[in-house]
């Protein structure tokens, strides 16, 4: 583990190869598992406010799960997630071409007609954070529909703390994304890959 600032970051985010291939997996993390994707409650209100802008681009069995339930719910470990439909669709999943699996608020807002691009959880996606009182754990959520992506990634030598360069700064700020890739790149002129 590597301490920056007040966060734990897994070597994985140094030591793993990392680069989505879309056109692989079309976006299967937006449909596989057994909840919907982590949201902060000011993520939740921010979603209802938008939902008059994405709600033609949902499909109806979504449309009918929010007017059931609502945008969220909590989870069996407690979290507050976003609803799902077929016991693992997000709700928010549209589809574009050849079936790959699109956000209804990341569409809506690479359009110009919202500026929320999508849940931290999503954006941030392979890595999840855990928050503890004294400090937040940041950790590769290695999965098997990945699996693409860290092929693509090693074929192009990315990493996954370079891939994930925007949502982290986004997330921490620059200033710590900045600590980050000095202490990885500390870390593999060390030990290398």
């Amino acid at each position: 583990m590597l301490q920056i600032q007040d966060k734990l970051v897994s070597l994985d985010l140094i030591e793993q190869f990392f680069c989505c291939d879309l056109d692989s997996c079309l976006g299967e993390c937006c449909i596989e598992g057994d909840a919907g994707a982590p949201i902060t409650q000011e993520e939740k209100e921010k979603i209802e406010q938008m939902l008059p802008v994405i709600w033609d681009d949902l499909l109806p069995q979504a449309q009918q799960e929010i007017k059931e339930n609502g945008v969220s719910y909590i989870d069996e470990e407690g979290d507050l997630v976003t609803s799902i439909i077929d016991g693992k669709n997000c709700v928010f999943t549209t589809y574009g071409k050849n079936g790959m699996c699109l956000c209804a608020i990341e569409k809506a807002c690479r359009e110009g007609k919202i500026d929320f691009l999508k849940p931290s959880s999503c954006h941030l996606y392979p890595v999840r954070l855990t928050k503890y009182p004294t400090f937040t754990a940041v950790n590769y959520h290695k999965w098997k529909i990945c699996k693409c992506a860290e092929i693509l990634g090693r074929k192009k030598q990315i990493r996954l703390y370079q891939f994930l360069k925007g949502p982290l700064t986004a997330q921490f700020g620059k200033e710590w994304y900045d600590e980050l890739v000095e202490a990885c790149e500390a870390y593999l002129a060390e030990y290398g890959e």
